[in-house]
């Protein structure tokens, strides 16, 4: 699917979800129905996804954690989609640098740290390294409520 100005225009009026096809078609000055369709399109291509996020900071009990990974395979790709199955993972990124993979985990009361490394991580094969980085402030991070 080809993204062009019309569509990164309507995923930025899409940033308040619960803006309204109307109002979004009247502020770009196109019909209800071409907003339908594009976000109909946009959806099913899976370049857009409309959901509800939250503040964690606003979570009694909860907390964000971001984790390095190091591995001792060169299936990044492969380890990447294994740990984004885990339960508590967010995101897993592959990335440059020091570590082979960032991965962004929620945690909760009865769900922290240690059960994530030791009923979760403690699966996979081929992790040589983790560096664990606990967010203490975040500005502007908004996640999806997986538990």
């Amino acid at each position: 699917m080809k993204i062009d100005g019309m569509n990164i225009d309507i995923i930025r009026e899409l940033k308040q979800g619960k803006k309204s096809f109307k109002r979004i078609a009247d502020k770009l000055s196109i019909t209800e129905n071409t907003v339908r369709s594009r976000v109909n399109k946009l959806q099913e291509e899976g370049v857009l996804e409309i959901c509800g996020l939250v503040d964690p900071a606003t979570l009694p009990g909860h907390r964000i954690v971001i984790i390095g990974v190091k591995l001792s395979e060169i299936n990044l790709v492969e380890k990447g989609e294994e740990i984004s199955k885990l339960k508590g993972v967010i995101s897993v990124s592959v990335v440059t640098g020091r570590f082979d993979l960032l991965t962004t985990v929620l945690f909760k009361k009865g769900f922290g740290l240690l059960e994530f490394y030791t009923e979760e991580v403690s699966q996979i094969q081929g992790i040589r390294s983790v560096e664990t980085f606990v967010v203490y402030k975040s500005y502007n991070l908004k996640v999806p409520y997986i538990f």
